[in-house]
């Protein structure tokens, strides 16, 4: 791994990080925006939504932008205009609403739940109508999917592990599994890279770490602060960017802190799959 260098300073918390069209996309909880910065750190604010927390990106095949807004259990989708309109309605399912990955095909997979309660993914297929595909997951957070389309895996942030789902025909979730057991972690955010491994953040642990399937860890980044997610991106895909901040309970993610940062480092193998 190379040095670590800071690319951006001064967000709430940077979540659902996104390498689309040049540029590494991403949430700022607690600002009500979505900003893309390239790779000299030059950025823009692309998109207001209208909440605070959680919201969470990914684009569909077709290029259109969804935003999930998380406490209001939507879906939304951004026009040629900019506007965002509804593209499936989530509120009757779950209370609340996390991260999305849209695989290959167009399917989009949710994650979330109620407070209090196990969490569930829901998957939206491409004519716009949802159903639920998995529960009983321990706060669900990242989710990616291999390149081939048959594999979902999530991170479960209060069961200590990944595990991984068999996508059928249809995008049912089928032969849940544990894909890596993580004693002591709380894996947030993820990606794969070209090898087969998985690369996560751990906010509590403060740390990224790169891990194959069995829990075998193959690198750690430590950090100052939490890492609330990471992404493969930039040339040929090969730069590791780090979601980071200051975390000091739920309680406090709006009370204006800017502590936020993205943070870069080139990583052994390039980005696949999506998101």
């Amino acid at each position: 791994m190379s040095e670590l260098q800071t690319l951006l300073t001064g967000l709430g918390f940077g979540e659902s990080p996104r390498w689309h069209e040049g540029r590494l996309w991403f949430s700022n909880w607690g600002t009500q925006e979505v900003v893309a910065v390239d790779l000299a750190g030059t950025n823009e604010v692309m998109v207001r939504v209208p909440t605070t927390i959680p919201f969470c990106i990914d684009w569909l095949p077709d290029g259109c932008l969804l935003v999930v807004s998380g406490r209001e259990g939507l879906l939304l989708r951004r026009e040629s205009n900019g506007e965002l309109v509804t593209h499936a309605d989530l509120s009757g399912l779950a209370g609340i609403w996390n991260e999305i990955v849209v695989d290959g095909r167009g399917n989009v997979y949710i994650n979330g739940g109620d407070f209090g309660a196990p969490g569930i993914i829901a998957l939206v297929t491409p004519d716009g109508s949802a159903r639920l595909v998995a529960d009983g997951i321990a706060f669900p957070n990242g989710m990616a999917v291999t390149p081939d389309n048959k594999t979902l895996i999530v991170a479960e942030s209060h069961g200590n592990c990944l595990t991984a789902f068999d996508i059928d025909a249809v995008g049912n979730l089928l032969n849940r599994r544990v894909w890596a057991a993580l004693e002591g972690a709380a894996p947030d955010g993820i990606c794969l890279d070209a090898e087969g491994a998985v690369w996560y953040g751990d906010v509590p642990n403060k740390r990224c770490v790169r891990v194959r399937e069995g829990g075998e860890i193959l690198q750690t980044i430590h950090l100052d602060r939490g890492c609330f997610a990471c992404m493969l991106g930039g040339i040929n895909k090969q730069t590791l960017f780090m979601m980071a901040a200051e975390w000091r309970g739920f309680e406090h993610m709006a009370d204006g802190a800017r502590t936020g940062q993205v943070l870069t480092a080139q990583a052994p193998a390039p980005g696949v799959g999506w998101p």
